[in-house]
Order: C-alpha cells, then sequence, then structure tokens
C-alpha cells in the first residue's frame, strides 16, 4: 500500500493501525478490481477498503453487505453492501495480494 494511503487509513482507524498484508476478500472475479478490508470504522456497520487496479489505489468507507445466509444460523457476509460476485458463505475467495 502507498505510504500516504496507508498513513490516511492509520488516521482513520480507530485503533490507528492497519494491517498492510493486503488481500482481496471477494470471491474468484473476472473483474480488475480488487478489496482488501482494513479496519472496521467507528461508525457501526461501516468499514476502510482499500481498492486496487492495477497501480491504482483508494481507499473507501463502505458500509457492511445487509445480507445473511440461508438456514437458522444466517451467517452474514463479511463483504461491503453491493459487493461485485457471491457473499462469502457461496464461495471461497482466491486470495489476490496487494503488491506495491
Amino acid at each position: 500500500m502507498p505510504l500516504e494511503l496507508a498513513r490516511e487509513a492509520e488516521q482513520r482507524t480507530p485503533t490507528g493501525y492497519v494491517d498492510r498484508a493486503i488481500q482481496c476478500r471477494l470471491s474468484d472475479h473476472g473483474g480488475d478490481d480488487h478489496y482488501g478490508l482494513l479496519t472496521e470504522l467507528d461508525t457501526y456497520g461501516t468499514a476502510l477498503w482499500l481498492r486496487w487496479n492495477g497501480t491504482e489505489t483508494a481507499l473507501l468507507a463502505l458500509p457492511d453487505c445487509p445480507v445473511t445466509g440461508p438456514g437458522p444460523d444466517g451467517e452474514g457476509c463479511c463483504l461491503f453492501d453491493a459487493h461485485p460476485e457471491g457473499h462469502t458463505w457461496q464461495h471461497a475467495p482466491e486470495l489476490t495480494s496487494y503488491a506495491s
């Protein structure tokens, strides 16, 4: 992650710490955009995500996906609202690391 984005992310987090080993959390996908979870934010149901596509990167504060899985346990999706591809309980993601 570029240093300036890492600093901005650290300033926006409640703990002041962001893990820089980011991996795409989407299931195996055909799109070029990748999304890695950085941290939960103070605002309930919102998290800070890193989006990257080649050398382009951006920090995004996105609301959590409200969809729950079928069945009595109703496992929640661990992605953001209106994410592309399937929900986390539908597919195991093929992890793509962000390499600066």
